[in-house]
C-alpha cells in the first residue's frame, strides 16, 4: 500500500514549544523513513508575509480584520505545494495553521465562523496538536523582541480560550506544554503513530 500525505499543525501560543515539537516530529517521522516537511506560518519571505511582519512591528497600522486577512491570504500561497507534498505521501507538519487566526481573531473579537469560512478551501489538517501554556508562561518564555500581540497578556488570555474551545473539536489532541519537552514529544509521537501506517 501507499502512504498516504499526513497534515498535522501545531498550534499554541508563543513560546509554548510549537517550533522544538515540530522539529522533533519530523525527525520522528524520518527516521521511520517517511519523507516530511516542515512549514512555518506566517512565511515571512513571501511578500503577504512581509506585510504581516510591517503590522506586527508597528511599522504598518492594520486593524485586526485586516491582519487576519493577510494571515489567511499567506496560508492560500502555500497551498499548492501542501496539496503537491500530501499526494506525493510526505508527511507535512505545519507551525501554526488554520487554527491560529480563528484563536487570534477571536481574541480581538472578530467572528469565529468568518474566520472559519474563508479558510474552508485550505487542506484539512490530518491532526491539530494544541500545547497549552499560561499567558504568564509565554511572557516569562520571551523577554526581549516582543511583538504587538506577545505583550498584550490579556489578548493572550483570549486566544487561549479561544483555542481551549476550539480543541474539544474532533481532531485535536491538546497537550500541557508547560511540561518538559521529553514528555510532550512522547505524546506527540504517540498521537500521530498511528497515522504514519499505510491506508
Amino acid at each position: 500500500m501507499t502512504a498516504k500525505g499526513v497534515l498535522i499543525a501545531f498550534e499554541g501560543l508563543d513560546q509554548s514549544g510549537k517550533q522544538t515539537q515540530a522539529e522533533r516530529l519530523k525527525a520522528a517521522v524520518e527516521s521511520r523513513r517517511r519523507t516530511s516537511m516542515l512549514i512555518d506560518f506566517p512565511a515571512y519571505e513571501t511578500d503577504i508575509g512581509h506585510e504581516i511582519e510591517e503590522g506586527l512591528h508597528g511599522r504598518r497600522d492594520y486593524e485586526a480584520d485586516v491582519m487576519q486577512l493577510l494571515y489567511v491570504a499567506n496560508r492560500y500561497e502555500k497551498k499548492p505545494q501542501i496539496e503537491r507534498w500530501l499526494a506525493e505521501g510526505v508527511v507535512v507538519i505545519c507551525d501554526r495553521y488554520r487554527a491560529s487566526s480563528i484563536a487570534y481573531g477571536e481574541g480581538h473579537g472578530l467572528d469565529p465562523g468568518w474566520l472559519t469560512d474563508m479558510q474552508k478551501y485550505l487542506p484539512a489538517p490530518d491532526l491539530t496538536i494544541l500545547l497549552d501554556i499560561a499567558p504568564e508562561t509565554a511572557a516569562g518564555r520571551k523577554t526581549a523582541n516582543r511583538d504587538k500581540y506577545e505583550r498584550d497578556l490579556a489578548l493572550l488570555s483570549r486566544v487561549r480560550d479561544s483555542y481551549r474551545r476550539q480543541a474539544q473539536a474532533g481532531g485535536w489532541l491538546r497537550l500541557d506544554g508547560e511540561r518538559d519537552r521529553e514528555l510532550v514529544a512522547a505524546d506527540v509521537l504517540t498521537a500521530v503513530a498511528p497515522l504514519l501506517s499505510p491506508r
